[in-house]
């Protein structure tokens, strides 16, 4: 059994993993090349705001029980809020209508004969076209699996799949399709109530995960990038960060929980995602309208979810690779008129923020699907973790603390 765990890399998974191996007894040394921790899930302060903004909004979902098991491991489940009861509300830009989707909570979907649940202009057999999804061929796109046309796919499945996937949905992974909905949708409502970290991702996923590690003895290296591994045989035998070598001993073990292009540079012959996503995020200091919902989907506008907090109204555009060499002035304004029109708000632009996410997720195609490597690797001492290995999942919070979880037990068992 191994006696010092090293776990590179301070993101969810490494946060997760790490949790996970002070909470069994094993010793952990923790490191992390930025100067704070989270990754793409962090928060921090907008001086041009004066607020503390997420760098993307993240929602989660009733049935993410991993997510939901880290949060309440660390004292944060309060931190995640919603509904009592499964419910999205959308509003159609084009026409100007507006609807609540609302799944019954058990996992017989009689809701989709109910008229004033399901979405307007459907019938209850429009909903048989997703479960194919369900049943998909290895390889196959949800546009080889199922219809994509017609008020159902532009109403809800394409947006919810897009935010699920961050890819073009007709073009995306049909299994990695189906794995959310079977864990979400198909489970009943019970398990897809939107779950949002109301007073910011820093709050609800990170600061506590730390005091939680500082408490039993971890204490994160930040500033500590890792430049090298060292490899005798079968196994890791030194890890050099910068000027500092940190020689194992023979029962230690490393977790390698970095992105992906940062494995493939530290691990000869590493076949990872190479091809990425982008995600926009606008931010506006003012605060949201009366009777907001926490959450509202936009059909027919370049805005797909707005988050309404305390604070700020935030939009999240997924797919966003389109957007990245727009100017962010331009992509404000064009955001915020039709925030404003869906709102009520005044057209006026209040101070925003746009946060630009390059490589927010590996494409969810079935060739990235394919080049996604297990935690296990050829060294007996060292193991993956992240939302993109091989979680069964697309690139999430729930996938990466699934990671984090797994390499922590392969760690733990290991002899």
């Amino acid at each position: 059994m191994s006696e010092t765990v090293h776990v590179v890399g301070a993101g969810l998974a490494g946060l997760a993993c790490a949790l996970r191996l002070a909470g069994a007894g094993r010793r952990v040394a923790l490191y992390e090349a930025a100067r704070m921790a989270g990754g793409r899930c962090r928060s921090y302060f907008d001086v041009s705001l004066g607020l503390t903004i997420d760098n993307g909004n993240h929602l989660l979902l009733s049935g993410n029980r991993a997510a939901r098991d880290y949060a309440k491991r660390i004292g944060a489940s309060d931190a995640l809020v919603g509904p009592s009861e499964c419910a999205f509300d959308f509003l159609d830009a084009r026409t100007a209508e507006r609807w609540t989707l609302r799944p019954n909570a058990s996992r017989i979907p009689w809701w989709v004969f109910v008229a004033d649940r399901r979405v307007p202009g459907t019938g209850p057999l429009d909903y048989l076209g997703a479960g194919k999804l369900l049943f998909a061929m290895d390889g196959a796109t949800i546009g080889e699996t199922m219809h994509c046309r017609g008020p159902l796919w532009e109403k809800l499945w394409r947006p919810v799949l897009l935010s699920a996937l961050n890819t073009e949905p007709e073009e995306a992974s049909a299994t990695l399709a189906g794995a959310v909905l079977r864990e979400t949708l198909a489970a009943g409502g019970d398990a897809c109530r939107p779950m949002v970290a109301k007073g910011g991702l820093g709050d609800a996923f990170i600061e506590p995960a730390l005091r939680t590690l500082r408490a039993k003895g971890v204490e994160p290296r930040f500033g500590a990038r890792l430049r090298d591994i060292a490899f005798e045989e079968s196994r890791v035998a030194a890890l050099r960060f910068g000027d500092a070598e940190v020689t194992l001993e023979k029962g230690d073990a490393v977790v390698l929980a970095t992105p992906p292009w940062i494995a493939q540079e530290l691990l000869p012959g590493l076949v990872a995602p190479d091809d990425f996503r982008a995600i926009l995020n606008a931010h506006f200091k003012i605060a949201p309208p009366p009777g907001q919902p926490l959450l509202l989907g936009m059909i027919g506008t370049l805005t797909e979810w707005l988050f309404a907090f305390d604070d700020r109204l935030s939009v999240t555009i997924s797919g966003a690779d389109r957007l990245i060499d727009e100017s962010r002035e331009a992509l404000a304004e064009k955001i915020w008129a039709e925030v404003s029109a869906a709102t009520g708000l005044p057209a006026a632009l209040p101070p925003w923020q746009i946060v630009k996410e390059k490589r927010a997720t590996f494409a969810a195609t079935p060739a990235q699907e394919k080049r996604r490597p297990d935690a296990k690797t050829r060294w007996d001492n060292l193991w993956l973790a992240g939302d993109w290995t091989k979680t069964g999942l697309p690139a999430t919070i729930e996938g990466s603390i699934r990671s984090g979880d797994r390499a922590a037990e392969l760690a733990t068992t290991a002899s």
